[in-house]
């Protein structure tokens, strides 16, 4: 659980740099230059992350139960998982999507958490998700806060929704039906 713990918070802690020190992100990104920079942090950012699927890992063989929730709630998270990745994709692909939501690239993990946690009542996936929701509401409410930075993606275009959407869908579908297995072991479905 330690492991899992220390991943966890060496990944969010990483990507709160810009809500909790943005003069010091944009001053480290102007000494290193940017891309050095974007590359260190990449570098951080993807070794926190083996820590914590690895800690995670390690934690669910270990399970500590919280809450049982009952099974349709595994049929209503299916259901809130829904637009998860179309509003991934549309933070890369401008349209009306991203202009209504304003930051689909927060609010997808905001989904993806809220899904799961109506789903998994056990210490670690409470963690996991219950930190991604808060690191999510709390990076949201900072953005308003600091300057804008333009995700780089595709130019605003007419079919960028439906490429969303469509898209979106598709690896939703992909997810569910093989990957989640594959990736996580253990089905999402029923």
């Amino acid at each position: 659980m330690l492991q899992f713990v220390i991943g966890l918070l060496a990944f969010l802690g990483i990507h709160s740099i810009a809500i909790v020190a943005p003069a010091w992100r944009d001053g480290m990104a102007a000494r290193l230059g940017e891309q050095r920079w974007k590359g260190l942090y990449s570098i951080a950012s993807l070794a926190a992350f083996v820590l914590l699927v690895h800690g995670y890992a390690l934690a669910r063989h270990e399970p500590i139960v919280l809450y049982q929730p009952p099974v349709w709630t595994r049929h209503l998270a299916l259901l809130v998982m829904l637009p998860a990745f179309p509003l991934l994709l549309s933070a890369y692909l401008p349209g009306r999507i991203k202009t209504a939501v304003k930051h689909p690239m927060l609010a997808a993990p905001k989904t993806w958490a809220f899904a799961h946690l109506l789903a998994n009542g056990m210490l670690a996936d409470v963690l996991l998700f219950g930190g991604f929701l808060a690191w999510a509401v709390l990076d949201r409410i900072s953005v308003g806060k600091r300057p804008l930075r333009v995700v780089p993606g595709a130019p605003a275009g007419r079919f960028n929704d439906v490429i969303a959407v469509i898209g979106g869908l598709l690896l939703y579908a992909i997810f569910v039906l093989r990957v989640h297995a594959w990736l996580i072991g253990v089905s999402p479905l029923p």
